[in-house]
């Protein structure tokens, strides 16, 4: 894992085609605001296995139709 330090409104780059940048630091939570191709999907940690599930019914309801 890479650990970095940022202040408000600086950026980390990767490939090329994701930015992510520090919106807001407040005490104990920080914002970020990521910008990310359309054909790259963004989710928070918390939600992907709901996705992933929600992914693997339709992956299913594909192949049996």
């Amino acid at each position: 894992m890479l650990v970095l330090s940022r202040k408000i409104s600086e950026k980390i780059i990767i490939d090329n085609d994701i930015i992510v940048t520090v919106v807001k630091i407040d005490r104990n939570q920080v914002r970020i605001g990521i910008e990310a191709p359309g054909h790259i999907p963004v989710y928070r940690e918390e939600l992907l296995p709901a996705v992933r599930q929600h992914d693997d019914i339709a992956s299913e309801v594909m192949v049996n139709a």
